[in-house]
């Protein structure tokens, strides 16, 4: 499974890039991939992507979770693969550091082409900077889940 580490620091509080990043439903705000996300439960959520022009659904399990410091899923069905991981670590009072941690298995010819040359990676980088855009720029998460979900 081909691995990507992306890494971005935002000018916010950990808790205001927490917050945001556990308001799932908010994520087409900032990630182009991303068409839709319903949070099913504190858990689950259901996710519709289009990568390269083809739509993907899928349901992805929120496997580990503590306030202000990680959020680690995994795919649990549908037609993408993934697990990922997501931390933030504070770097000052408003200087935060968050790091994506995505291992996924592409799908068809387009994506292992992709794949190879490096896409994922620059697609992640690319989501990262319009989280940062989108954060810094309202400086209030859309709400917070400060729910603990233990490994």
């Amino acid at each position: 499974m081909p691995q990507i580490i992306e890494t971005v620091d935002v000018s916010v509080p950990v808790s205001v890039a927490y917050n945001q990043w556990t308001q799932f439903e908010e994520f087409p705000k900032f990630l182009d991939e991303v068409e839709s996300i319903q949070q099913v439960t504190d858990t689950l959520t259901e996710w519709k992507v289009s990568v390269a022009g083809v739509e993907r659904t899928f349901e992805a399990n929120i496997t580990e979770q503590h306030p202000d410091e990680r959020v680690a899923w995994n795919s649990t069905g549908g037609e993408v693969d993934h697990a990922g991981v997501v931390t933030f670590h504070k770097l000052a009072d408003t200087e935060t550091r968050v790091t994506v941690q995505l291992d996924w298995e592409p799908k068809g010819l387009l994506e292992k082409l992709g794949s190879a040359v490096g896409v994922g990676g620059h697609a992640v980088k690319k989501d990262l900077k319009n989280f940062k855009e989108y954060i810094e720029s309202t400086e209030h998460p859309d709400g917070a889940w400060r729910g603990e979900v233990q490994a």
